[in-house]
């Protein structure tokens, strides 16, 4: 029995594919080399702040140490979703693990929001009772120290952060540190020059609140992909009317649209097509896939092409007409 060879309009989504599996891996290579470089930097100083915070009294400063020994865990947990998104797609996973990356930046989000609510606390409890031992220089410059580490990670990671939520719950992590620093810089200057032991504990409060406005967006993109929203820069309207307009096309049904994660969304919808030729319909299957990847860079087209419908037939015998005429 002749099997007939796979047209180019089956071959190309294998071949797509492939390619988007060898460039996630060269990504995800890249991803893990800056995720450790950043791990190493940031471990090795949250110990030296701790030190320092403590022999200081400092709370703004041991606020700094804290959130930086979670941001350990953060990376961590990135290194380790950058390592399980790798791993190649199966009969059971056919989207593959990319969606870990996300949970990942979740986990980072709340974690991000923990830290914040933390610090305020403490905050509000230094307002009320200021320690009248905080030592300005030393907390000086360890921020400034700190504040050279962290702006040194946020480069490393700031270019890949723009469009995979895993780096960008990393990389906010880095940031709100260093806005952490900065603000214990302002707090130690406070201290050791005019003496306000209150600037620790309001610098601390502002850095609390700059921390939970950053998490926010980071939460609310991760659950919309985890909900399967459709992508905020797309609009299912649209994608419909760019259907409609192709050549062939006679109606769009069921059209669903979501992300499986940044730079990959899926697709799937039926449409009612008028050509009826095998061939032909492959043809326009090709260009449509290729249509929709061009135009709303959606990378998983799943399309259901089908023929009209033909009309129910109409018995001579009873003919509607004089069916409503023997009603009446």
């Amino acid at each position: 029995m002749h099997t007939p060879a796979c047209p180019e309009s089956c071959q190309a989504p294998y071949s797509n594919l492939l390619q988007t599996s060898h460039a996630h891996t060269v990504d995800a290579q890249k991803k893990a080399q800056l995720l450790w470089i950043a791990l190493g930097l940031i471990g090795g100083f949250s110990l030296v702040e701790l030190a320092v915070s403590l022999s200081s009294h400092s709370l703004a400063l041991l606020a700094e140490a804290g959130h930086m020994l979670s941001d350990v865990a953060a990376l961590a947990l990135a290194l380790l979703a950058t390592w399980i998104s790798g791993w190649p797609v199966s009969a059971q996973a056919p989207f593959g693990y990319r969606r870990v990356e996300i949970l990942a930046a979740l986990a980072n989000g709340l974690g991000l929001v923990a830290i914040a609510l933390w610090i305020g606390w403490e905050a509000v409890e230094r307002l009320q009772h200021p320690d009248a031992e905080v030592l300005g220089l030393p907390m000086l410059i360890t921020a400034a120290v700190g504040l050279g580490v962290n702006l040194l990670n946020a480069k490393l990671l700031h270019n890949h952060s723009h469009h995979d939520l895993n780096l960008k719950g990393a990389f906010l992590h880095i940031v709100s540190d260093a806005i952490g620093s900065l603000g214990v810089i302002l707090a130690a200057i406070a201290v050791w020059l005019f003496g306000w032991t209150w600037a620790d504990g309001a610098i601390s409060l502002l850095v609390a609140a700059l921390i939970l406005v950053g998490a926010i967006p980071l939460i609310r993109q991760s659950l919309n992909i985890l909900l399967e929203k459709a992508p905020a820069h797309l609009d299912p309207d649209d994608v419909q009317a760019h259907l409609l307009q192709t050549e062939g096309v006679q109606s769009v049904e069921n059209l669903r649209l979501w992300a499986i994660a940044p730079g990959q969304v899926a697709l799937t919808a039926h449409l009612t097509v008028a050509t009826q030729e095998g061939l032909e319909r492959d043809r326009l299957l090709q260009t449509l896939q290729s249509s929709l990847q061009a135009t709303f860079g959606i990378t998983d087209a799943t399309l259901q092409l089908s023929a009209p419908l033909p009309a129910p037939p109409i018995s001579l015998s009873t003919p509607p007409s004089l069916e409503l005429v023997l009603r009446e």
